[in-house]
């Protein structure tokens, strides 16, 4: 079951599960917005919080998570949570939700650990508040729960795509389900098509996602005869933050051709030449008529450099607004000198002849 917090992780969640999902807020207004199984309303001291959601305020969202912390702590057990790490609701819940799981004495089980789904802002494109939000959530409560190891895998989308290409934001969302379905999809091709060579079952798969690093996967078409590493290079998911290098991997491809099983072993060689044996699997699959690969790739980046590039960009940006603020309400008026008089009055505070030294000037071309 997945779980969507705030408003934009609700959206997500409803649309990655077909609705049957449970969503949380602290606005009953944006709650009846969104179609899913379960709601629990997160109770807030702020009456306008309670109506109007709580803005781009993460104080609101962490006050109000004792409301249902409980429960909530219950339900992600094995289960994929969304969020947003701008907004208040969003990133103020789920902050504590991150606390509480690094704080653990003990490990969670892998069998119990939470996958997180987690939306970015784009810089200059969105409010700042939105922005710092996340420079705090990342470097706070997501760098404590990565190094505590008590969560699956961490998903980095952002909204950077989005505002490029101007997409709407229902069919972004609906991008966003679609690549993650993708990556979840792996296990039920594995058991829906003819299996050609290795195993992804969904114990493996289980496995794969339960360890605490970030997960970048992508799927594209896949040509035998060119080099894998330049197609996965000119295939990273855009919808994503571009990976690191990778610590662990996991693929399937999808053949419509039996007979092309062999060349599978180029994308081991890929993977073996830089010390990463992947979990794989190759299928039949009949319906297509390319072949087609998807791809996961797990890195350890912490979450220090992504919080680097984002003050990096936001100092710049800032910079620059403080620029053109001062540009736009400092007005230097111009002021027309009077060369005699002024000349005339520095010679008189001075206590010398006025007429002989205006005199001088005029002769040589002051005045």
């Amino acid at each position: 079951m997945n779980i969507g917090i705030g408003g934009a992780g609700s959206k997500l969640a409803s649309m990655a599960s077909d609705r049957e999902c449970t969503i949380i807020n602290v606005s009953e207004l944006e709650l009846s917005k969104v179609e899913a199984k379960s709601k629990l309303l997160a109770v807030t001291h702020s009456a306008k919080g309670q109506l109007r959601g709580s803005g781009k305020n993460p104080m609101i969202g962490r006050e109000a998570f004792s409301s249902v912390g409980q429960k909530i702590m219950d339900i992600i057990k094995d289960n994929v949570v969304f969020s947003s790490t701008g907004g208040g609701t969003g990133n103020g819940m789920t902050s504590i939700l991150l606390e509480k799981l690094s704080n653990q004495e003990d490990s969670i089980p892998l069998d119990e650990r939470t996958v997180f789904v987690f939306v970015l802002p784009y810089l200059n494109r969105e409010a700042t508040e939105y922005v710092e939000n996340t420079i705090e959530f990342l470097g706070g409560p997501v760098s404590a729960s990565i190094d505590s190891g008590n969560t699956g895998n961490i998903i980095l989308f952002s909204n950077k795509l989005k505002f490029e290409g101007r997409i709407p934001e229902s069919e972004y969302n609906k991008m966003i389900v679609d690549s993650l379905n993708s990556f979840l999809g792996i296990p039920v091709k594995g058991e829906m098509y003819r299996l050609l060579d290795g195993h992804i079952d969904f114990e493996d798969f289980d496995l794969f996602k339960s360890k605490p690093y970030f997960n970048h996967f992508t799927q594209f078409q896949w040509n035998p005869d060119e080099p894998f590493e330049n197609q996965l290079r000119h295939n990273f998911n855009s919808l994503l933050l571009p990976p690191e290098r990778a610590i662990e991997a996991m693929f399937l491809l999808e053949l419509p051709d039996p007979s092309l099983t062999s060349k599978f072993y180029d994308i081991l060689d890929y993977f073996a030449a830089d010390n990463i044996p992947p979990v794989y699997g190759v299928v039949h699959n009949p319906e297509i008529t390319q072949p087609q690969i998807t791809v996961s790739l797990l890195y350890s980046r912490k979450p220090r450099e992504i919080v680097d590039d984002f003050k990096r960009i936001s100092d710049k940006y800032t910079r620059n607004r403080i620029k053109k603020s001062l540009e736009q309400h400092v007005v230097l008026q111009n002021r027309k000198l009077d060369k005699i008089n002024e000349a005339r009055r520095l010679v008189e505070e001075s206590g010398n002849n006025t007429g002989d030294v205006l005199g001088f000037l005029k002769r040589i071309g002051k005045l």
